[in-house]
């Protein structure tokens, strides 16, 4: 059932953001929907501010008055969004049916990370298995799991040439 669950992007009022998440959650537990409203996020991040000439660390919201919802979308769990306390509706289309976001809107926002298991590291030989340098073989140089990226040196025209790719694109030589 969990395949069917996409993200949804929910409209509040200004601040009410935390009240709109804690409440959706309750009443998804009283009425024993947690299979059907999965998950519920509000992205932040924590900047360091200046206040009277000390740094202090505070968690902003990265989209004010939005909550995102992992849910499966049928009557009863539109229903219960809807009528949320806080909540003004899901963004999207005039349509009644809510558009649910993309996975590349989920990753580019940052609501949902997918992790990649790397089974090299630096000085490996690697073969490139996805993308326009498929079935080059090569030299991990450098890693950034944060970034989702590895640097490799691959010869090309009989010159070494260093190539970025996303950490899922090699595997580790046999």
């Amino acid at each position: 059932m969990a395949e069917t669950a996409k993200w949804y992007v929910i409209h509040t009022y200004s601040g009410y953001e935390n009240k709109v998440a804690s409440n959706l959650m309750t009443m998804a537990e009283n009425r024993k929907m947690q299979d059907l409203i999965h998950e519920i996020r509000i992205p932040t991040e924590t900047v360091i501010e200046m206040k009277d000439n000390k740094k202090v660390e505070v968690e902003r919201k990265l989209f004010p008055g939005y909550v995102f919802v992992k849910m499966e979308m049928t009557s009863e769990s539109w229903y219960i969004v809807r009528n949320t306390r806080g909540c003004t509706g899901f963004v999207g289309s005039e349509s009644k049916q809510p558009v649910p976001l993309t996975d590349a809107e989920v990753e580019a926002m940052g609501i949902e990370t997918k992790s990649v298991e790397i089974g090299y590291g630096v000085g490996d030989r690697v073969s490139i298995i996805d993308g326009p340098f498929e079935g080059y073989v090569g030299t991990v140089i450098s890693l950034d799991v944060e970034k989702n990226s590895v640097q490799i040196m691959i010869s090309m025209f009989g010159r070494e040439t260093p190539t970025e790719l996303e950490l899922d694109q090699v595997e580790l030589l046999a």
